[in-house]
């Protein structure tokens, strides 16, 4: 198999119109508020995601152009193999984020934590459910020496324009 279309389901509205200074992970985007706004041929799948407090999103990486199988990541200095990053320069431009859900209404959904650019092209929702999604015994690897870094640190610059 060689090829796979995927076809966006909606849209994700950020505040966020470039990537310079954008939170780099839901975590450190807490009070950036932002909605989707779902095809209406998709609505009906929203019924019951309103009792989840979070979501995970798939989205794509609109703005990234090519990839590089070594890149330095945000927060660090040196080059770092694609897959062992959430860099968003990637062989298929497929970004992930858990959100909180706010809100529902008609065809949107309001969200808090965004760390997209406005614009976004949304691929699916999940629902998060911490019994299946959270892991307790981790190794980070490289990342160990960045795991008590302040969030406000935790910010885009223009190094994956």
């Amino acid at each position: 198999m060689d090829k796979i279309e995927l076809h966006p389901i909606g849209m994700i509205r950020t505040p966020h119109k470039d990537i310079k200074n954008m939170p780099i992970q839901p975590i450190a985007a807490e009070g950036f508020e932002g909605y989707i706004e779902l095809k209406e041929e998709f609505v009906d799948g929203l019924k019951d995601l309103d009792g989840f407090s979070h979501i995970t999103l798939l989205y794509h990486f609109h703005k990234i152009e090519g990839f590089e199988l070594q890149v330095i990541p945000f927060m660090d200095t040196e080059k770092r193999g694609i897959f062992s990053c959430k860099a968003p320069k990637r062989p298929n431009a497929i970004g992930t984020s858990t959100v909180k859900l706010k809100y529902i209404e008609g065809n949107r959904i309001y969200i808090d934590q965004v760390d997209m650019l406005d614009g976004t092209p949304l691929l699916d929702i999940k629902p998060f459910y911490p019994r299946y999604d959270n892991r307790y015994d981790v190794a980070i690897g490289w990342l160990e020496k960045n795991k008590d870094l302040p969030l406000e640190l935790h910010k885009a610059d223009e190094r994956f324009r």
